[in-house]
């Protein structure tokens, strides 16, 4: 009986343990100065604000969602109307390739 007491008392008794706190922050990301589109606005006026996009993809769904991908952003349209606009994620390390060793010519 005492062996079952000892075992039960064991499990219910919390473990605590010491742990670190990471901090994420993911809505950092790119400039927070970057003028983007707002809501409302239509595809003509975003297009004579910013230009032509670098990318249009076709209205997909009901209703019609068109998306335009420009460098440092994405604007989102319903209707032609602006429903929202995403900068793109800018790493702040961007990783490099690493330099490809030079190549040697064996001698026969």
């Amino acid at each position: 009986m005492l062996p079952r007491a000892l075992l039960l008392l064991a499990l219910l008794t919390p473990l605590s343990t010491p742990a670190e706190v990471l901090t994420i922050p993911v809505g950092q990301q790119g400039d927070t100065h970057q003028p983007l589109p707002v809501r409302g606005q239509t595809q003509r006026a975003v297009l004579d604000r910013f230009g032509l996009a670098d990318k249009e993809h076709p209205a997909v769904g009901k209703p019609p969602i068109t998306r335009w991908d420009y460098r440092e952003f994405s604007v989102y349209f319903e209707s032609g109307v602006v429903v929202d606009s995403v900068l793109h994620h800018q790493p702040r390390n961007p990783i490099q390739p690493p330099a490809s060793a030079p190549q040697h010519e064996e001698s026969p």
